[in-house]
């Protein structure tokens, strides 16, 4: 007997969340379960490919935060499929679905939760907290968000963790020099890589004043953000404000990342909040060494143990033909003679939030020691494939709708092993 699954998210645009939901999907197994997409405001680019795919895709059209007319079409959709599970995504399906769910009679509510979600009112949160009454379990992809929400006034013990999965990548290679020629950078420059939404949380302002520190140290540098949104144009009066193109370009949104992405010196993200990003695990997908931003959802993915140090470069005596005049501004500095033994588990940096002479320090030290960078991005590597495929996080979902056996949420411990 199969189990009918209902997933309501409110699009199906380039986000993350809308993301992992196709992979859920897609590769949930057929003689198990039967899928129902339901998109509570607006089709998206992603459709297409559920379509394909075979999986039904409903679009209910709410167009005003308080929509009853939508409410009524979506309770009437749920009535009509009888589902045995819904599972809601993103907070206006969450609130939508989860209400329209109980009044048609579905048994088994499940929420996702995807990000620190920090634009709450405390309104939002008593939403939430009423809608929780009724909910079997709220899936999420960081321990951070679990934290977050808990601290909020949602029990914990409602949570499961499920990582993000990640496909393997299935594209054609393509030589660095074709890469950068992609991005309109001259091929002696080292390539750094930022990718995400032109938007205030992912905090690009820090970026750019970060790569014009850099280039205070080093005359080899770009940064290209790769994305698109409402900010760019203020951001681009920031870049041309700082520094110039040289220094930091914009690509817009591309679908060729994954053929850019082992290319590049080194990944940055700098956000204020997220819950796991995907440009994160797919940068390391690609051994690519990420420096981030200090917050909970970057800890679960990038471990820095802080001791890793290439000293090869120091020991010949050498202090790297790139930088300006061999030394380093003051509040750039670090002194590195104290730092332990190295280690090959760390992947990357974590950096405090906001700290763009830290963002250039590090990214300085990785360039200066590539055995370094190149042991970071190897464990990167492989801590993606162990702990973040989309067959595993398949095997949690399908524990979740047949049994309801994952367990709770307890701490980041259980990512950082």
């Amino acid at each position: 007997m199969t189990i009918k699954v209902a997933l309501i998210i409110p699009t199906m645009d380039r986000g993350g969340a809308e993301k992992q939901l196709c992979l859920l999907a897609e590769n949930l197994p057929r003689d198990r379960f039967d899928v129902h997409v339901i998109l509570l405001t607006r089709d998206g680019p992603r459709s297409e490919r559920l379509r394909q795919a075979g999986i039904p895709v409903t679009v209910i059209g709410k167009r005003f935060k308080i929509d009853p007319f939508a409410f009524l079409r979506l309770r009437r959709e749920l009535v009509r499929l009888q589902p045995d599970v819904v599972h809601t995504w993103i907070f206006a399906a969450n609130s939508f679905g989860r209400l329209a769910a109980k009044l048609a009679g579905v048994k088994r509510i499940i929420a996702s939760e995807r990000c620190v979600d920090s634009w709450k009112t405390s309104g939002h949160f008593w939403i939430d907290r009423w809608l929780a009454k009724w909910t079997e379990a709220i899936t999420t992809n960081s321990s951070g968000v679990s934290e977050f929400y808990a601290a909020n006034g949602i029990a914990a013990e409602l949570f499961r963790i499920i990582p993000n999965g990640i496909e393997p990548v299935d594209v054609q290679p393509i030589s660095r020099s074709d890469a950068l020629a992609k991005l309109k950078v001259p091929a002696d420059r080292r390539l750094i890589l930022a990718v995400g939404r032109l938007w205030p949380q992912k905090r690009y302002r820090d970026l750019i004043w970060a790569a014009e520190l850099l280039a205070s140290l080093r005359r080899d540098t770009t940064l290209v953000i790769i994305g698109d949104g409402p900010q760019r144009g203020e951001l681009l009066r920031h870049r041309d404000a700082v520094t110039t193109s040289r220094h930091v370009r914009f690509a817009g949104s591309r679908d060729d990342v994954a053929q850019l992405l082992p290319h590049a010196d080194a990944f940055w993200i700098g956000s204020e909040y997220e819950g796991q990003s995907n440009a994160v695990i797919e940068a390391m997908q690609a051994g690519v060494p990420v420096i981030a931003s200090d917050i909970p959802g970057n800890r679960d993915l990038v471990i820095d143990d802080g001791t890793d140090v290439d000293t090869s470069a120091a020991a010949a005596g050498g202090t790297g033909s790139d930088v300006v005049g061999g030394t380093v501004p003051g509040d750039l500095a670090e002194d590195t003679t104290s730092i332990g033994p190295a280690t090959r588990e760390s992947t990357g940096r974590i950096v405090p939030l906001g700290d763009t002479a830290a963002f250039a320090r590090e990214t300085q030290d990785l360039l200066e020691n590539p055995n370094m960078a190149k042991r970071m991005g190897e464990a990167a590597r492989r801590r993606i494939a162990k702990e973040f495929s989309v067959q595993k996080m398949i095997d949690k979902h399908v524990e979740l709708y047949e049994n309801g056996r994952v367990l709770p949420a307890k701490s980041d411990k259980q990512f950082r092993s």
